[in-house]
């Protein structure tokens, strides 16, 4: 092309033929020219343009191309194929040229009987990002948001531990574990690794001594964040944490699991790839919500401890082996959850061969119930050392119940039948019974008869100077001294919902005189959870004292339901 027939050069590196240029001397209206002078060329206006264009012939060779265009394909020449250029080829929809992420559609253009082909190109990397980045994030919050929610449900440490490190694989790592604060220098932990395909985690666990943890595991429960990948990947294969997948070769992360005191553990990841700042930061955030379902289950594990001792320290304890005496006991609390209550008995050896028993009942229920119980049995211990009369020994514990409930100044009461047995000369016992406002026994005699011990009292606590009622009975071998707590007269069942009332007590114990102790405490028991029906009750408690011959079986049957069939 002669330097004469070219206008001109495109921005894009392009020859105007001269042709192209406008003519306004020929007779072109003044609007016009008018109009020339404020817009501005058709190249400045694709320039100006987001997308870039390039313009191609049908077999590929570039016509013309714009600004943004050559910023995104800085090889581009006109009269040569893209190739020609060393660029890729351009197609509908998204690719990338280079480092950037592009947008390309294809336009046909036919100009006066010539086909050209359009390509517009748009630059779409930062939108792309942003788009990635919002996806990444809501991704990040759906997985948080799970995790919490199935972290939340359990309350026991280890079931929190193995739900924590199979959420973790494999949206965090390919291998978690989650090691627990040590306890009597020993450390639980659990670790899941990524199964083959869809496959589900595989998870196992094991217990190490705390002195053989990795070091990187002190500094995370102190508060740290080790960070030396290499480092830490050498420690978890010693701890043998990472099968056989070779320490150069994969990252590793540890992180704390905090607290509301101290921290309850530490989550370790590994994977292929380092985790970038985003990662670390859904790490810790996995961790913080790990973190507290294991505080909360620590803390439910040592409220249980601390309920399992109180308990075992206000339960019933076995009465001792006394000879010419078979003891039989049932029990059975209100909250049967909580194992303990209002009711107590209990039996102590005394030195002159003979045994003192109980049985009785304090106001209220539950928990509070059941440390007032504890404290009369305290009191008993130790009165019973400086007396042995029944009544005396009630007038004694009397004073003592009175100055507790005036320090606490809860006002408590409690009513109780105190008893000692002697082995008589031939054989039986010999029954010395005192009542505090108790019920009074009944005693099945060897003839199937049933007997009501006409025995009253004042309850314990309230007055200074009780009336404490006493009264001396004979039990000959075979025969049984029968005590009750209110729970079995006053239990509501049946059709209508009646009390079981005395009468029937009487009637359930009518041929029964054969029954060894244990059998018949059993058997009142279970007539009373027939009658119940399965309704609320009180406290029941039943204590039966046998006269056998010497050298019999002396065990008693302790029948508190387990809690877990409550």
């Amino acid at each position: 092309m002669n330097t004469a027939d070219v206008a001109g050069s495109e921005s894009g590196g392009r020859p105007v033929p001269a042709a192209a240029a406008p003519d306004w001397s020929a007779g072109t209206p003044s609007a016009a020219r008018r109009a020339s002078a404020i817009l501005p060329t058709a190249d400045a206006l694709v320039d100006g343009f987001r997308e870039g264009v390039v313009v191609t012939d049908p077999a590929g060779v570039i016509r013309e191309f714009s600004r943004p265009a050559a910023r995104l394909m800085p090889g581009l020449v006109v009269g040569r194929t893209l190739a020609g250029c060393g660029e890729g080829p351009l197609a509908p929809g998204e690719l990338t040229l280079g480092e950037r992420r592009v947008r390309c559609r294809r336009v046909e253009l036919t100009v006066a009987g010539t086909t050209s082909i359009a390509w517009y190109v748009e630059d779409v990397t930062d939108a792309v990002a942003r788009s990635d980045a919002l996806l990444a994030e809501r991704g990040r919050a759906r997985f948080l948001a799970t995790a919490s929610q199935k972290l939340g449900n359990p309350l026991h440490e280890d079931r929190a531990a193995r739900a924590a490190v199979r959420l973790a694989v494999p949206t965090l790592g390919e291998v978690a574990v989650v090691v627990l604060a040590p306890r009597r220098g020993r450390a639980r932990w659990w670790r899941a690794t990524a199964g083959e395909g869809e496959a589900p985690p595989i998870v196992d666990g094991g217990v190490q001594p705390a002195d053989e943890l990795p070091p990187a595991l002190d500094e995370a429960m102190r508060g740290a964040e080790p960070s030396a990948a290499d480092w830490l990947a050498d420690q978890l294969a010693e701890a043998g944490w990472l099968g056989d997948r070779d320490p150069a070769r994969v990252a590793v992360r540890v992180v704390t699991l905090p607290g509301s005191a101290s921290a309850t553990g530490a989550l370790l990841v590994v994977r292929s790839h380092d985790l970038d700042d985003h990662d670390m930061e859904m790490l810790r955030g996995f961790a913080a919500r790990a973190g507290a379902a294991l505080d909360a289950a620590v803390l439910y594990r040592d409220q249980a401890e601390v309920a399992d001792t109180l308990q075992a320290s206000l339960s019933p304890t076995e009465p001792p082996e006394v000879g010419g005496v078979q003891w039989g006991a049932a029990y059975r609390p209100a909250q049967s959850s909580l194992r303990i209550g209002g009711d107590f008995y209990g039996a102590h050896e005394l030195s002159d061969g003979g045994a003192l028993f109980y049985l009785g009942d304090v106001s209220g229920k539950g928990v509070d119930a059941a440390v007032f119980t504890g404290q009369i049995r305290q009191g008993l211990q130790a009165l019973r050392r400086i007396e042995a009369e029944p009544a005396r020994l009630l007038t004694l514990l009397n004073h003592s119940v009175l100055e507790t409930t005036r320090a606490h100044g809860h006002g408590r009461f409690a009513t109780m039948v105190l008893g000692r047995a002697y082995p008589g000369p031939g054989g039986g016992l010999s029954l010395t019974l005192a009542s505090g406002g108790h019920l009074p026994p009944v005693v099945l005699r060897g003839d199937g008869t049933v007997e009501t011990v006409d025995l009253r009292g004042m309850l314990i606590g309230v007055v200074p100077d009780p009336r404490i009622a006493s009264v001396t009975l004979q039990l000959a071998p075979g025969e049984t001294c029968l005590l009750f707590s209110d729970g079995v007269t006053e239990a509501r069942g049946g059709v209508r919902g009646e009390q079981f009332g005395a009468h029937r007590l009487v009637d359930a114990l009518a041929g029964c005189q054969r029954m060894p102790a244990p059998a018949l405490a059993e058997r009142v028991e279970q007539v009373i959870g027939d009658w119940l029906g399965g309704r609320n009750h009180d406290d029941i408690a039943v204590f039966a004292v046998r006269a056998v011959a010497p050298g019999s079986p002396a065990r008693h049957l302790h029948a508190v339901p387990d809690r877990r069939s409550a």
